[in-house]
């Protein structure tokens, strides 16, 4: 049996309901004391394993060199490791996805557990735009889009699964950052080539040049370049990331540097193969979920302790290349990591006559970063089909999480796919990154693909 924590009557709600109010004052006043000011809680569990959160790591924290943060946690070693043999004992704290990966592999799959530490942090500035949040934030068009927003987590105490997905659709990303990032697609073999990209991000309001007036319904503005392999150098996808995504949906933009020319791009959202995956990944399977959530229902199950990717330095440091990380099947388990963590659960439906690959998605969302950690995805058939897993990296100088990398296991293909590696790119992370509106439009998008 599950085991479930903290569930109230509450935080059961089904997401479908057509008002959606913010919290009360009173209700409010619990954050920065029994909740943090993310909406975590801020106690440890009742065995210890979980400790109280104090903080999150100091941005000194280690030393930066060339967009890599150095690994705070370099010495400590596995307390155990969970494998084919012995997953079973340990079910309880892990997805079906993640328990079948282990019966998909049990050979090779493993989970190394270590002491878990709540590294995340979160900057000072945001607290006050947070607890304004609470308060004012709606959700409005069924659900579909947000008002009376400000900066990051529209809702940190969720009263239903809809605000809890939200809350990682507009999590905390560090404002603005340029990355160097590889896409690999290994196949059953082991065999790969890197698609590489620049990728280029800005939350509407770090804009050099922003305009509340023009940028109103703008959550962040994206930019991807591939500059490898050599028949795909060149393209550059553009996307326009909207708050409200029923009054303006998504806006994305292509231009393909064969071709030479800039299209619209509606393909890219919902089930839409994601470049570059061969089909593994969807347009809003990365970063584990993005994108309008129209077309699923969202119920809110609970909260849990569930071992989750974390504190993964090591699985995106430059001292171990692609071929050593990369294996057969999965991720070399020498060099991740998991901990055991409180995740919000919540699960995912698709809705009477809306189409989707996915039937029904499973989320483990990390409740001091609202980042989604782990997903299992099922079939029309109602069969599990593939896992996600996001190995989750605290950028302390910038008080951000990022995944490095994420990855999709097929299970019935056996094959998986990996996104946001950086362990072979120059200057991995940059958040002194700066640009403008004009950086983010169709006509820029031209230049980008031809330099």
């Amino acid at each position: 049996m599950t085991k479930l924590i903290s569930l109230t009557i509450g935080l059961a709600l089904s997401a479908s309901i057509s008002a959606f109010a913010a919290v009360s004052p009173e209700q409010a006043t619990v954050l920065g004391k029994s909740l943090t000011h993310i909406g975590a809680e801020n106690s440890g569990n009742e065995d210890g394993s979980i400790p109280e959160w104090n903080g999150g790591l100091p941005i000194d924290a280690g030393i930066i060199t060339n967009g890599f943060r150095q690994n705070p946690y370099a010495d400590e070693k596995p307390i155990f490791v969970i494998d084919g043999k012995n997953h079973t004992q340990y079910q309880d704290n892990l997805s079906p996805g993640q328990v079948a990966l282990f019966k998909r592999y049990p050979e090779t799959f493993k989970m190394p557990v270590y002491v878990t530490h709540r590294s995340a942090g979160l900057p000072e500035f945001l607290i006050s735009d947070i607890k304004t949040n609470a308060l004012k934030t709606v959700l409005v068009e069924g659900g579909n889009g947000l008002e009376n927003f400000k900066s990051a987590i529209p809702f940190p105490i969720p009263q239903n699964g809809l605000e809890v997905i939200w809350n990682h659709i507009a999590r905390y990303r560090g404002g603005k950052s340029k990355r160097q990032t590889s896409t690999v697609t290994p196949q059953k073999n082991g065999d790969f080539v890197p698609t590489n990209l620049v990728e280029s991000f800005s939350s509407a309001d770090q804009l050099q040049d922003y305009d509340p007036a023009v940028s109103s319904n703008i959550l962040f503005y994206y930019m991807s370049r591939t500059t490898e392999p050599a028949r795909y150098a060149g393209n550059v996808l553009l996307v326009h990331e909207t708050l409200n995504q029923v009054k303006e949906p998504r806006m994305a933009w292509f231009y393909n540097s064969g071709q030479r020319r800039v299209r619209r791009a509606p393909q890219v959202a919902y089930d839409s193969p994601a470049e570059s995956t061969e089909g593994l990944k969807t347009a809003d399977g990365l970063e584990i979920f993005n994108g309008s959530p129209d077309r699923y229902e969202w119920k809110l199950v609970g909260k849990r302790e569930v071992y989750i990717p974390y504190n993964s330095y090591l699985a995106g440091s430059p001292t171990v290349d692609y071929k050593t990380l990369l294996k057969q099947g999965h991720l070399n388990p020498d060099y991740t990591r998991y901990e055991l963590h409180r995740v919000w659960e919540v699960v995912a439906t698709l809705k009477n006559g809306q189409r989707h690959i996915y039937a029904k998605r499973h989320f483990f969302i990390d409740e001091d970063t609202w980042t989604i950690a782990v997903a299992d995805h099922y079939d029309g058939r109602g069969n599990l089909w593939r896992v996600g897993e996001a190995h989750l990296q605290y950028f302390y100088d910038v008080k951000a999480t990022y995944q490095t990398p994420e990855v999709i296991y097929d299970l019935l293909a056996g094959r998986y796919v990996v996104t946001g590696l950086i362990n072979e790119r120059p200057n991995a992370y940059d958040f002194s990154f700066t640009s403008k509106k004009s950086d983010y439009t169709p006509s820029a998008l031209r230049n980008m693909g031809i330099r």
